[in-house]
């Protein structure tokens, strides 16, 4: 069922147990059905009573993240990936903890700006990686989502077809594509054949203005965007990101 949503960065910063409470309840009294939070470490935050608020206000809990380099699973560092796939893991089981249905974001690289082109053992580690992630998704009853982005933020994956390839080598049916506005209007060079390219292995979908700023006041054709999304019959969440309360 297709829920609207919100990033819990427009309500507070994300750093304590009560600015997430706030942000739950600022999103079910604005309409929201759905709410996105940004990393969470069982040791910070209280899962079960997050989970049980979301649950009293019928607001649904995706979680996305990006991983640190040291734990970058398209690293050549074996120990690097090996960490990689832990936090991965360990993200998934946060998710499933606090009753959220998804984990997405950057989580097949480090979340940073490189320096150097991927390599060919750096793809098969990180395709290896998120196929491993993808098993304990699916027990846990978690949606496992890539998001793709533009390339000021990994080397990986910047484009849907991109996305698609990585998808395909994983073999896992239970990974899908997180594609959002923002990032498309910088790689993409149609971002509504872009959509239709990835059809049903869509399983996230994030709008957001080319300014990050209000919808509307940049350069993005939402009426292209939404067409494409009805056209391959997207039936999925939508989320408005934005890193502002202003």
């Amino acid at each position: 069922m297709r829920r609207l949503g919100i990033h819990s960065f427009v309500w507070t910063g994300g750093q304590t147990q009560d600015g997430l409470e706030m942000a739950l309840r600022k999103s079910a009294e604005h309409g929201y059905r759905t709410i996105e939070f940004a990393y969470l470490r069982p040791e910070k935050f209280n899962l079960d009573q997050l989970a049980k608020l979301a649950q009293s206000l019928d607001v649904e809990i995706g979680v996305t993240m990006g991983l640190p380099l040291d734990k970058d699973i398209s690293s050549e560092d074996d120990a690097i990936v090996t960490a990689g796939t832990a936090m991965l893991a360990d993200a998934v089981r946060a998710v499933r903890d606090i009753g959220g249905n998804k984990l997405g974001g950057i989580l097949y690289s480090a979340h940073t700006k490189y320096n150097r082109q991927p390599t060919k053992r750096g793809w098969d580690n990180s395709v290896a990686a998120i196929a491993k992630t993808a098993d304990v998704a699916k027990q846990g009853g978690v949606d496992l989502v890539l998001e793709v982005v533009n390339r000021f933020e990994t080397n990986l994956l910047n484009t849907a077809a991109q996305g698609l390839k990585f998808i395909a080598d994983t073999g896992s049916s239970h990974v899908r594509l997180h594609l959002d506005t923002f990032h498309m209007n910088i790689e993409e060079a149609n971002p509504a054949a872009a959509i239709r390219l990835a059809g049903d292995k869509i399983g996230y979908f994030h709008i957001g203005e080319s300014n990050r700023g209000f919808l509307g006041d940049g350069v993005i054709n939402f009426d292209l965007i939404f067409d494409a999304l009805l056209d391959i019959g997207y039936k999925r969440d939508i989320v408005f990101e934005s890193f502002s309360t202003r």
